[in-house]
């Protein structure tokens, strides 16, 4: 019988709505073996992933999900299987990262009060364990107002860059942290890789990006149809790179994408965590 994992959750210790205890909860109910919690650009929940892990049967992985540049456009790398000396290189790499989150929500939540969409940066920050605030957030307090029907509803129509409120702060470069990550004995996974790059952007990011040591690359996930798996399928075998997968879940903050099955047909084998894991 072959068992599945998930290598790309969300807590809400960044923008999922489940603490890392109930992700387990949830992953064992789905008969999964193991899930990779990767927060956007933090380690928060880490250690209470790993403290809830050692009463479950589901294999806890720490990781983290650092969006990072290529191109100009904006690319999510995992590291997995993250350890207690890698701690502190990557705090210290968040920080100035989430100092220019923190001013790009604050100018995105002010300029959607002068539009007329009333608000509380203060309040969606005391909903988080950490006050790591990003747009799913500031999403699904849009939609809690009323002024959208859904965070996909609020991305849609005000939250993307092209609406004129949200301006993305600077990211790290994709090739500089992907040597980051490697220097420590990460591996490192890009996450969903058609959200960002059409295929010839990201054949333009692959070799260099394999020649720095990127292990992985989601050919899974929960918004890829079924001709997108085969090519990101094809194209991670093409260079070299192993196959990974995630839902993303987010909870109710993508209410429509469930751990370990996405929107339902989901299904990452045990043999891509083997893999990854060396």
């Amino acid at each position: 019988m072959e068992q599945y994992c998930d290598l790309h959750v969300h807590s809400c210790y960044s923008d999922g709505t489940c603490t890392p205890a109930q992700l387990l909860a949830l992953a064992e109910a789905a008969g999964l073996q193991a899930i990779a919690l990767c927060d956007h650009n933090t380690i928060d929940g880490v250690e209470v992933l790993l403290a809830a892990g050692e009463n479950s049967p589901v294999e806890a992985i720490p990781g983290i999900e650092i969006s990072t540049d290529f191109e100009g456009a904006e690319l999510h790398i995992l590291g997995l299987f993250l350890k207690p000396e890698h701690y502190a290189p990557i705090q210290n790499l968040m920080a100035r990262q989430r100092q220019l989150k923190e001013q790009s929500n604050v100018d995105l939540v002010d300029a959607l009060n002068r539009a007329g969409y009333a608000i509380d940066y203060a309040a969606i920050k005391a909903s988080t364990p950490k006050g790591n605030v990003n747009r799913a957030l500031i999403a699904a307090e849009l939609t809690r107002k009323g002024y959208t029907e859904s965070v996909q509803d609020a991305f849609k129509r005000l939250l993307s860059p092209k609406h004129g409120y949200y301006v993305p702060p600077k990211h790290p470069d994709a090739f500089d942290t992907i040597v980051f990550l490697k220097n420590m004995g990460v591996t490192v996974v890009l996450a969903h890789p058609f959200l960002s790059l059409d295929e010839a952007g990201l054949r333009r990011f692959l070799p260099k990006a394999a020649e720095l040591g990127l292990d992985g690359m989601e050919v899974i996930y929960s918004k890829f149809d079924a001709a997108t798996t085969s090519l990101a399928k094809t194209i991670a075998q093409e260079y070299g790179i192993l196959p990974s997968g995630g839902s993303d879940f987010h909870g109710e903050n993508k209410p429509d994408i469930r751990i370990g099955v996405g929107r339902g047909d989901l299904r990452i084998p045990m043999a891509y965590l083997q893999a990854l894991r060396g």
